[in-house]
């Protein structure tokens, strides 16, 4: 079957997961560092307000934080990190399969192209795309989705011995106390 998003959703653009863990916080969408500017850019041309911080740096010496930013995090615009900036919510204007508008799809980051795919290896479908919790399984069609994630992968790819994650700081209100913000050495690899 080909995938197509379920009809009114756009929940992928809304809801935001706590990741790797809760001490993270809600990452936001990923945003590769020649990607930054355009976005940027993006976001003044529709007079939208952006946060944008630091997700995945890397550093080749045992330090404090990262030598270079490879990744950045294009945060929600409410409080718990939900719900993306350029997320049209105020208008009657629907997207093609009735779920909200996206004010630069055309433009919009790499990592929303690759969606619903997710970067393991081999590449996957997220488990928490509607499509997929419908039971479905896509044979065809994810032709861009999986060039977008070849894409994501080469140009974040390093020697770099030593891989530092962003925590946000961003959560739902009960989970605050749990939830760090800074650079976390990522000792899972």
């Amino acid at each position: 079957m080909e995938f197509n998003c379920v009809r009114d959703c756009s929940q992928c653009c809304i809801e935001r997961e706590y990741y790797p863990t809760k001490k993270f916080g809600k990452v936001g969408v990923l945003i590769l560092g020649e990607e930054k500017e355009r976005i940027e850019s993006l976001a003044r041309a529709h007079k939208i307000k952006l946060r944008i911080l630091p997700r995945i740096g890397v550093s080749y010496e045992n330090q404090l934080g990262p030598d270079r930013i490879i990744a950045y995090q294009m945060m929600g615009r409410e409080q718990n990190g939900n719900t993306c900036p350029f997320l049209d919510t105020e208008s009657t204007e629907r997207s093609s399969h009735n779920g909200f508008v996206c004010k630069i799809y055309d433009q919009r980051p790499l990592a929303c192209r690759a969606y619903p795919l997710i970067e393991n290896d081999p590449p996957t479908l997220d488990s928490k795309c509607k499509f997929c919790q419908n039971g479905q399984t896509a044979t065809g069609n994810l032709g861009g989705e999986t060039e977008a994630i070849i894409q994501i992968k080469s140009k974040m790819a390093t020697g770099a011995p030593i891989i530092w994650r962003y925590a946000t700081g961003t959560g739902e209100a009960e989970d605050m106390p749990q939830i760090r913000k800074g650079w976390i050495r990522d000792l899972t690899l």
